[in-house]
């Protein structure tokens, strides 16, 4: 009996250890929050696929019947398309030599102003927060978004 208790054990914490590394990533489902009022803006669903991660508005959490709808400002194949449904984020890798840290050249969109920026991400308190920050040369933004169940 006691070598079964051992197995379930080993198998939770092999289990347990595995979802929490999980988190460790940015692919989920995110609540962007606005750099003005401190409120939830949109819902962006990030996904990996064959290691590389891209990234979509899936939802805007803003009642501002005066948003913008569409993204007239871009400049390559998203301008005039819908932000609901845009892939904002492109191209991002884990970065080889530092933990947790994902880049590898990817960029991200700014729907509102149509610029692309380089984008680092680092998940933050286990994978609940992610650090999200956009770079133009020397100048960054950073914002931190919320992982949502």
């Amino acid at each position: 009996m006691k070598r079964q208790n051992f197995k379930c054990l080993l198998a939770f914490a092999f289990f347990g250890a595995a979802s929490s590394f999980a988190q460790m990533t940015p692919v989920g489902t995110w609540h962007t929050i606005d750099d003005n009022t401190g409120e939830a803006k949109a819902e962006i669903q990030i996904v990996d696929k064959g290691g590389v991660l891209s990234g979509r508005v899936v939802k805007s959490l803003r009642q501002d019947p005066h948003a913008k709808k569409t993204c007239e400002d871009c400049k390559d194949d998203r301008k005039g398309q819908d932000i609901i449904g845009m892939e904002i984020i492109r191209g991002v890798k884990p970065e080889p030599l530092a933990e947790h840290l994902w880049a590898g050249g990817g960029k991200i969109l700014d729907p509102e102003n149509g610029k692309d920026y380089t984008v680092k991400m680092v998940p933050k308190e286990g994978g609940k927060k992610l650090q999200v920050r956009g770079y133009i040369g020397p100048f960054y933004r950073t914002q931190t978004w919320l992982r949502q169940p």
